[in-house]
């Protein structure tokens, strides 16, 4: 059986678990939202450890905290931001829609962990010398400028050290097999259709430069959640019952904690009515997951078969893919990747309707700021995981069947294509259709006809060539 403390609020007195850090606040919020049954993500929790240990640093600084408090605070939500105390923080993500409930839950845990390091109790807060969660702990903030930097912190240290690395090592990874097969030749496709030869090293030249790209788009997300940190606004932006130095002090604590360079938004009232940042950001990570995609399915074609399909490229076998035909194997690692680019594109529409004036922004508040950090964080999990997991189980394993390459090639009709400037498009045309009519080779069909001698007709039809016009 539970054992139950009281604790108070302003609204009264609620029971909470004997062995729990929080206060009234947070059990309050986790008796009003059962709703998903899931806590805000992680890494927002660690962010407002982080973002609580700088604004104790900037009120010590400028005189509003004394140092055994500051201390105190520092050390408690140092220890918040390293995830020691996860299992502390209950609070749904469907919950009030500027994060109060997230940021007293914060406020709570941290001051009863900085009580503690004074040697007092649980719900120790109004004892002599302790810390309150209010009015130190909380101190010249507002949930309303919180909330929002506590997304802009964990949104940019995902971004920072799992998106971008693992995008930069896909990349990497592409670019491996591009310069790895660049003189093994294949017919292009255009339409689903046969088109002319192309190195498989160009095509993997083209994912490396999309996974590139990627990796760029995520730093441009980055740059958008630095920019415009919302902390020092308070209740509605306008600064009240903080210093005016605060916000720059906090900023420069974070970024010195961190190694991610913040900045003070420059119109508060904007960084907290709107979110315009996150959607724009997150604009870049649905580009991204479109990326993954073309990448992923254009590779789960290509190795289509064994034998009544593509099968230019052999994709590793990493599980039975049939609970009924024996030995099938099935390329489950492009399709986990295409599942992710699902569910970052629905994401993106959350994020978007979550800054829509009238859903999420309406006059000086945003107010569906959790499931816009649940959405956006889940895109940067996703992406990077799955990123990662298609370097190391298709990409490392990923063979080229010269063989099919060579057979299809000799089978083209396109190669008909290097024959135009010498024989004409019309006449092209009809060559294409009656070797296709005839089951022969352009090759064949051209010497039985004699409309060009032999020496000719190989330098003209070299599929390698065709791949270097220049």
């Amino acid at each position: 059986m539970t054992e139950f403390r009281t604790e108070r609020d302003t609204m009264g007195e609620m029971q909470v678990p004997t062995d729990a850090l929080y206060g009234a606040s947070t059990a309050r919020a986790v008796d009003n939202f059962p709703i998903a049954f899931e806590p805000v993500p992680a890494a927002v929790i660690h962010a407002f450890g982080s973002l609580k240990a700088a604004c104790a640093i900037a009120n010590q600084e400028l005189g509003k905290l004394d140092a055994k408090r500051a201390e105190a605070i520092i050390g408690a939500s140092r220890d918040v931001a390293a995830g020691k105390y996860d299992e502390h923080f209950p609070v749904d993500i469907y919950q009030t829609g500027s994060g109060t409930s997230t940021n007293m839950n914060a406020n709570e845990v941290i001051a009863n962990l900085a009580n503690e390091r004074l040697g007092l109790g649980l719900g120790a807060k109004g004892a002599d010398g302790a810390v309150h969660p209010n009015d130190h702990v909380n101190m010249g903030q507002s949930s309303n400028d919180t909330f929002p930097t506590g997304m802009h912190i964990a949104g940019a240290v995902q971004l920072k050290e799992t998106l971008i690395p693992a995008l930069e090592r896909l990349a990497g990874a592409l670019d491996d097999k591009a310069k790895a097969w660049d003189e093994i030749i294949k017919i292009g496709r255009t339409h689903l259709m046969d088109a002319t030869p192309i190195r498989v090293g160009q095509v993997f030249s083209g994912y490396a430069a999309q996974a590139k790209f990627a990796a760029v788009r995520a730093g441009r997300a980055l740059a958008r959640l630095l920019e415009n940190m919302p902390i020092g606004g308070t209740a509605v932006g306008t600064g009240i019952n903080t210093h005016p130095e605060f916000a720059a002090k906090v900023c420069a604590a974070l970024s010195k904690e961190l190694g991610v360079e913040f900045a003070e938004a420059e119109n508060h009232p904007e960084a907290q009515a709107a979110k315009d940042s996150f959607v724009a950001a997150h604009a870049e990570l649905k580009t991204i997951a479109v990326s993954l995609t073309k990448i992923a399915n254009d590779i789960r074609h290509l190795g289509s078969g064994p034998r009544c399909g593509i099968f230019e490229l052999m994709l590793p076998a990493t599980q039975p893919g049939s609970s009924i035909m024996p030995g099938k194997v099935n390329p489950v690692i492009c399709e986990a990747v295409m599942q992710v680019a699902c569910r970052v594109i629905g994401n993106d529409a959350v994020v978007t309707t979550s800054g829509l004036g009238g859903v999420g922004s309406l006059f000086e508040l945003n107010v569906a700021m959790p499931v816009m950090i649940d959405a956006f964080m889940e895109s940067v999990k996703l992406l990077a995981n799955s990123s990662n997991v298609f370097v190391d189980k298709l990409l490392d394993g990923l063979e080229v069947n010269e063989q099919r390459c060579t057979e299809l090639i000799d089978q083209s009709l396109m190669l008909v294509t290097s024959l135009a400037p010498e024989l004409g498009y019309e006449n092209c045309a009809k060559l294409a259709k009656q070797a296709f009519a005839e089951n022969k080779t352009i090759r064949q069909l051209v010497l039985d006809q004699k409309l060009m001698d032999e020496a000719k007709l190989d330098e003209l039809l070299d599929p390698a060539s065709m791949t270097r016009p220049a």
